[in-house]
């Protein structure tokens, strides 16, 4: 037998792909959704250790990120640079490009893909920020959700492993929170498993919460199973319950098939246990996943079989290709929670997935027989005590540096060292990664001033941790300044000082419109409807007339401030100016799914039924809709009162509840 050494190369895929389309120039100062949230009277009971980082730091806002919301269903065909690591039995596929995602992990003696590996790239409003897609492993860094990484480039490179062969390393500076982190991808020679090391650094004087959740998705017609008899339950729209594992509410929902509607089992795995969970199908072969002891949470979400959940498969990928479900492998019990990293201190673990076989009559038998099966496999194709000796070879080379850089990320990381002068060895942020975001923050980091942009143009992003914060309350207040300021106040939770900010920097700002459309949002948080729509039909107003050009920053801006104005014109019940509003916006983007949808909205409002029926019977794909979304179902019911069509029906939960 020929013996293949194990190799980290770059390479190119072709996949029918949708862009993932501009950021949206307006600062997200309020959280895309709410889906997965509790209230008091639902954490009466949990155990106080879940209760405290069920309550801890909850994410406010995607800030200082970017919404990305520009993408469309249009798919061509895309060469999408990937990093092959490859040994004689198992080849893994990288996108550097999105968030360092595991595309596929296939099994050459077997000739099994492991994963669900997903036939095209189809952008969905999923993530944190908007931008997300399914399929493979992800690793999901920041906050309850799927990470703003998603469709985001990080850092990438070649390292000397633990073995002395080659093992691809991923960095990024996680924005949410303030943290860098790396995943170091190590195939052994001649090994079946891939090992995944994972660090988390905090380099601040003060603690951080940490949310992460290694992703993967696997076709859904497996049985899922993990060492646990219990779980906690989160359904749609909310509530946590535990529940028997595997036959809850009369069905075995160890089988993703086998539930109606949407649903995150998080299995209780006991204290002592070994981590692990599996995704098996009818002859007994999947994939295995298995860690050190600090990933403490796993989990089967599946979509299940009703309308809404088909109809959501359909939309992430195509009609026709299978579905699928995800398992995966948390810090916390439940994906609800975020974990306290004291300051200067890390969480570091190792992660291992692979093929695994077992007899299918055991496999599909009796809970207990069936999972006893699947750890006596998992022990013999791994030991347990191969896991732990993995992960001490691999954290002795955590700090090794970077050899041949493979991909570059953002250089936000960058100006962080730059600024704090951090010391973090093995995922170098070096200047060269600076570019013209950046720029403006180098300028305040040196100068002490926010620079006055030398042409009229949309703002950038502003930085809101507390140290930029700091240096723009000390900054000359020139209107730009006064912006920023205000962003970073209103993500610190000084609302009112944040629209005072506001306020200052629109005396004398020659660019209104980013000003007036940021205390229009307050004005909507505090419930005054109506001086919220003054505000976004004079800022819409002012962009109009200020727009130099048919780019795409000014179109990204122009089509996001126009759909926010709209929205708060209708709320305000004042259909006519809405309609002044939608006649100002660019045909190509009135022509748009999400535009479409806005349209179908505004002519409810005018009282034109018949019209709001053509919308809907002309056909629309509205491409960032968000996961529970049911406006679209809930408008077709209110103008026709008919039963919602399969193509419009996205809803995650029983219609009663």
């Amino acid at each position: 037998m020929v013996i293949v050494k194990t190799t980290v190369r770059r390479d190119v895929l072709t996949l029918p792909a949708a862009e993932s389309g501009p950021e949206n120039p307006l600062p997200p100062l309020l959280p895309l959704r709410h889906v997965h949230t509790l209230d008091e009277r639902d954490k009466e009971g949990l155990p106080r250790d879940m209760a405290r980082q069920l309550g801890y730091e909850p994410l406010s806002s995607p800030l200082p990120t970017r919404v990305l919301d520009g993408f469309g269903r249009e798919r061509t065909e895309t060469r999408l640079d990937v990093i092959v690591v490859e040994n004689d039995r198992l080849r893994v596929t990288v996108l550097p490009g999105y968030g360092g995602r595991v595309h596929s992990l296939f099994h050459k003696p077997t000739g099994r893909e492991l994963l669900y590996r997903n036939p095209v790239l189809q952008p969905a409003a999923f993530a944190l920020n908007g931008a997300w897609f399914s399929g493979g492993i992800e690793w999901n860094i920041g906050a309850t959700g799927h990470t703003t990484l998603s469709c985001a480039p990080v850092h990438a490179a070649r390292v000397t492993g633990p073995d002395g062969g080659e093992m691809l390393r991923l960095w990024e500076w996680e924005r949410l929170r303030d943290l860098p982190f790396q995943v170091d991808l190590w195939l052994p020679e001649d090994s079946d498993f891939l090992h995944v090391g994972v660090r988390v650094r905090n380099p601040h004087e003060k603690p951080a919460p940490v949310y992460w959740w290694s992703n993967i998705a696997v076709p859904d017609d497996r049985r899922v199973l993990a060492p646990a008899d219990e779980a906690w339950r989160f359904a749609y729209p909310g509530g946590l319950r535990k529940v028997p594992v595997p036959e809850y509410d009369g069905a075995d929902r160890t089988y993703p098939l086998r539930s109606e509607y949407p649903a995150d089992y998080f299995y209780d795995v006991p204290d002592g246990e070994r981590r692990w969970i599996a995704a098996l199908d009818e002859a007994g072969h999947g994939l295995v996943q298995t860690s050190t002891d600090l990933p403490r949470g796993r989990k089967l979400f599946l979509w299940g079989t009703g309308t809404g959940g088909r109809r959501w498969q359909e939309w992430l990928t195509e009609p026709g290709t299978g579905g699928y479900a995800e398992i995966q492998s948390g810090l916390a019990r439940t994906q609800l929670e975020h974990v306290r990293l004291d300051a200067e201190a890390e969480f570091s673990w190792l992660e291992s997935y692979g093929p695994l076989s077992a007899p299918a009559d055991r496999v599909h038998g009796d809970w207990a027989e069936a999972r006893g099966e699947v750890a006596a496999r998992l022990a013999e194709a791994l030991p347990r005590r191969d896991v732990d000796a993995a992960y001490e070879a691999w954290l002795a080379r955590a700090d090794t540096e970077p050899g041949e850089v493979l991909a570059v990320g953002s250089g936000w990381g960058a100006l962080e060292v730059l600024r704090a002068e951090y010391k973090l060895p093995g995922t170098p942020f070096d200047e060269s990664a600076l570019g013209p975001e950046q720029e403006p923050w180098l300028e305040l980091l040196n100068t002490g001033a926010v620079p006055e942009p030398r042409k009229v143009a949309p703002p950038g992003p502003t930085l809101v941790s507390p140290h930029w914060r700091d240096m723009l309350e000390t900054a000359p207040a020139r209107p730009l300044a006064e912006y920023h300021l205000g962003v970073a106040q209103w993500h610190a939770g000084d609302r009112a000082q944040a629209v005072r900010s506001w306020e200052r920097g629109l005396e004398l700002a020659p660019s209104r419109w980013p000003l007036l459309r940021c205390l229009a949002v307050a004005d909507r948080a505090e419930g005054n409807t109506e001086r919220a729509a003054d505000r976004y039909a004079e800022a819409f107003d002012d962009l109009c007339q200020e727009r130099r050009d048919e780019g795409a920053a000014w179109t990204a801006a122009t089509a996001a401030l126009g759909r926010e104005a709209i929205t708060a014109l209708l709320d305000a019940r004042r259909p006519e100016a809405a309609r002044e509003v939608w006649n100002r916006l660019r045909e190509a983007t009135r022509a748009e799914g999400r535009f479409r949808l806005l349209e179908a909205q505004l002519l409810y409002a005018e009282g034109d039924m018949d019209a709001v029926r053509a919308v809907f019977e002309s056909g629309f794909e509205p491409a960032d809709l968000r996961e529970g979304a049911e406006e679209l179902g809930d408008l077709w019911a209110a103008a026709t009162g008919e039963e919602i069509p399969e193509r419009y029906d996205f809803r995650m939960r029983p219609p009663q509840e």
